[in-house]
């Protein structure tokens, strides 16, 4: 049943465009978009006949899980602009509230014991339902550790339990095995910084056997 499911990536930066490749490589249809049209054009042409580009707008409107794979602030933005579009959705958000820090590395821009999962499951659009999911590694692991054996572990966290099935078919869709962290109240544990995060204190990729222990 979520085989069926449509899948918006909204955003189509380095992480967008990662995960949309490896949805692509994992033989799932996923719809494309980024306030650049041209730059969703070009993303779907490249990945071929199972990505297709779309306006913001609409690609919010016809998919069932929308992935906004842009920075903490702007899902925010997009949670006000589409909140009636958004009922009934399933949203993936893989941001982490992190922001450069002038010395070539990245500081944390909410407080040390909070979450972007917190927060945003607060502004939440009625309706909708929410995972922090996709985010756990680095661009550069989100691509060259997908689809490998053993899989390497992706972590999520959700207080919607009747979703944990469309999410971990996504996250295998991607390439990597999914593993709950918990309810949303978890989401400081996978974000940036946490420890089940890659830059964290869980510092590298994990597979199952390896992740179990860190729970």
């Amino acid at each position: 049943m979520t085989q069926t499911l449509k899948v918006a990536v909204i955003g189509l930066g380095n992480i967008g465009t990662t995960v949309a490749t490896n949805l692509v490589r994992g033989n799932r249809s996923v719809i494309v978009a980024d306030r650049n049209p041209e730059k969703a054009g070009a993303l779907a042409q490249k990945l071929g006949k199972l990505a297709q580009p779309k306006e913001i707008a609409a690609a919010i409107e016809d998919a069932d899980i929308i992935v906004f794979a842009v920075w903490f602030d702007a899902i925010k933005e997009l949670f006000n602009t589409y909140a009636l579009t958004l009922r009934g959705k399933i949203i993936v958000d893989p941001s982490n509230p992190i922001a450069p820090d002038d010395k070539g590395g990245f500081k944390k821009i909410i407080a040390e014991n909070q979450s972007a999962g917190e927060i945003l499951s607060s502004l939440l659009p009625e309706g909708a339902k929410l995972a922090k999911a996709l985010g756990t590694l680095g661009v550069a692991s989100l691509g060259s550790a997908a689809f490998q054996q053993p899989a390497n572990v992706l972590f999520y966290a959700t207080d919607d339990e009747s979703i944990n099935e469309a999410i971990e078919q996504l996250i295998k869709d991607a390439g990597f095995e999914a593993v709950r962290a918990g309810s949303l109240d978890k989401s400081v544990r996978i974000e940036v910084f946490g420890d089940l995060h890659e830059f964290g204190a869980l510092g590298k990729v994990v597979t199952k056997n390896e992740a179990t222990t860190k729970l």
